[in-house]
């Protein structure tokens, strides 16, 4: 059962309204998103590329740059070691990028996921240190790899790590005493004495601000970099970071590098999964583009993500984004039956009384755990680990809800496990096979979740009638994009809805068009695009069959419902017409 809250956060929204020229209904929309004062509100509505922090904040940038400055000069051969997910992929490329402009001997290395598992390992730290490499840069890991930066400095090289990911700790009488790895430089805002503004960046952000430093140090002009903050954005948003502050500005600002992006990978990408290029939005990285680029480290090798992204010709570009888009397809139907087999355990064993789920698919491919993962805490509400077989024991990845910070979780159990690592909201984990039975009966034991943080929370913007759908309100909504996690669309709600008509459409026959009347009689037209039989089987439930069946022949007169939805605009044939697309009901 949902939880549907109306948000009341006040201010003078006809004064805000007045001096932004918004309408007070976008001037509330943007309070209840914690945007409080003039400075915050403008930087939401108008923040550019000018208004980013300044990367010299960052705790070790300093460092980092007197120690690239050296290794450039000196001609040292410097390796950037990355990750096999989008984050990792793009911070790999923001770094070969910037240090190849400014002529460095830089390349590249990036982990297997089955082979080498995440971040750094002395597997890559020994074929670097045979390569003759002199300097290691670390990009979306190396804060938890403190054994493997020791072993990299025993071996007299540099290592230099960038990363967002939390820093671990010990925990002692309450106190927590945080592990800083042993490299020359470490760069993560995440760190207790870091006094970056910002915390929030995802690993591609903090190695475009090396970058950015780095230029500015060696008289060069930044500006130049300008072209990097499309990878940026992909991995703020692939990653699934907070749309807020300075994240919301390199996203805004990377879409619109995107839609005429001189990349010839990121080119053909979009070419070849269809998507026009001038309405390329936050959705189409999120659901379209990105989950392509994750493919190739899921089933194969992030290093063809990267060699994407690095395609010297558009021949060459178009081969690989082929190559890509085959590999999400396939991954795509692995899925389907992974989460099949998920539901069929939560469904049919005890595990389904625990308050965090952890389950067991021995033969799903590793590289699905997190996707399955945030499948099953889609449908249950519940925080969820996958774990699968793996060349050493098991490994899983876990996807959480808000009230569970899983990390912190982790760090409770971290005895039954090998490796883990993380944020508030996912995670990724390594255990013998043996302790799977107690890490799910410490994480249970451990639990604190009430049953009501358990009920997933629908956060209503405000109530509103269906006349206030306009054409100018769905444009002046445009100004509140991107939208994403920390930035969610509006949520607007209607009580006592009548139903008028309903007409099952698409080839799934899973979409509904609705003719809808609000109390005040205004009518208007409400697509639901999921679950059209769900929602006709629990509307039979309550008004029975005849009802039902009156609706679909669009007599409808008896059925009403409350409802959350978004305006919209359906345009046909030339002509424009407001409607709603429903997303709750009850």
């Amino acid at each position: 059962m949902e939880r549907w809250v109306l948000l009341r956060k006040g201010a003078d929204f006809e004064a805000i309204g007045k001096k932004y020229q918004i309408s007070p209904r976008l001037a509330c929309l943007i309070r209840n998103r914690d945007v409080i004062g003039e400075e915050a509100v403008d930087r939401y509505l108008n923040g550019t590329i000018s208004d980013l922090y300044d990367g010299m904040l960052m705790k070790d940038m300093d460092k980092a740059i007197d120690i690239l400055k050296e290794k450039i000069l000196e001609d040292k051969k410097i390796r950037v070691i990355g990750d096999y997910d989008i984050d990792g992929v793009n911070a790999t490329y923001i770094l070969l990028e910037g240090l190849e402009r400014l002529g460095a001997d830089v390349d590249s290395d990036i982990p297997d996921r089955i082979s080498d598992g995440y971040g750094l390992n002395r597997h890559l730290v020994e074929r670097a240190y045979e390569a003759g490499v002199d300097t290691l840069i670390t990009c979306d890991n190396g804060i938890a790899a403190a054994d493997e930066i020791a072993y990299g400095k025993e071996m007299g090289m540099t290592v230099i790590v960038t990363d967002h990911h939390e820093v671990p700790f010990d925990e002692h009488d309450g106190e927590k005493r945080y592990r800083i790895p042993p490299a020359d430089a470490v760069m993560d805002p995440k760190q207790p004495d870091c006094l970056y503004p910002f915390k929030g960046l995802c690993g591609a952000a903090v190695a475009y601000k090396l970058m950015e430093a780095l230029w500015e140090s060696m008289g060069m002009d930044s500006a130049d970099l300008d072209d990097l903050i499309e990878n940026v954005a992909i991995a703020t948003i692939g990653d699934v970071m907070d749309l807020e502050d300075e994240n919301r500005i390199f996203v805004k600002e990377g879409l619109q590098m995107l839609r005429r992006t001189k990349n010839p990978g990121l080119k053909a990408l979009i070419e070849c999964t269809g998507i026009d290029k001038n309405s390329l939005n936050s959705y189409h990285i999120g659901f379209v583009l990105g989950p392509c680029i994750n493919a190739s480290g899921r089933l194969d090798t992030a290093k063809r993500a990267l060699e994407l992204l690095r395609a010297g010709t558009q021949k060459e570009a178009d081969i690989l984004a082929g190559d890509l888009k085959a590999l999400n397809d396939s991954r795509k139907d692995m899925t389907e039956e992974a989460v099949k087999q998920a539901e069929e355990q939560v469904e049919t064993t005890t595990i389904s009384k625990d308050k965090v789920l952890v389950v067991y698919l021995p033969d799903c491919h590793e590289s699905l755990a997190g996707i399955v993962a945030g499948r099953i805490r889609e449908n249950y509400y519940k925080p969820v680990f996958v774990l699968t077989d793996a060349e050493e024991g098991v490994k899983g990845s876990g996807r959480s809800i808000d009230g569970y910070h899983m990390y912190e979780e982790l760090n409770k159990c971290k005895e039954f496990l090998t490796k883990f690592g993380g944020h508030r909201l996912a995670a990724g984990l390594s255990l013998p096979k043996e302790n799977v039975g107690k890490f799910r009966e410490m994480l249970n034991k451990n639990c604190t979740l009430t049953e009501e943080e358990m009920k997933e929370k629908v956060t209503i913007d405000m109530e509103m009638p269906f006349g206030c759908v306009t054409e100018g309100l769905v444009k002046e909504l445009e100004l509140l994009e991107p939208f994403g996690k920390g930035n969610t669309k509006p949520v607007f709600a209607a009580r006592d809805v009548t139903l008028l008509g309903a007409r099952i459409l698409g080839k799934n026959r899973n979409v509904l068009k609705l003719q809808v009347q609000d109390v005040n009689g205004c009518r208007i037209e409400a697509m639901l695009f999921h679950h059209a039989d769900d929602f006709l089987g629990k509307l039979e439930e309550q008004y029975g069959k005849t009802e039902v069946e009156a609706l679909l022949k669009g007599r409808g007169r008896q059925i009403r419902i409350s409802m959350t939805y978004y305006p919209d605009i359906n345009e046909y044939m030339g002509k424009k017409t407001p409607q709603i697309v429903v997303t709750h009901y009850r």
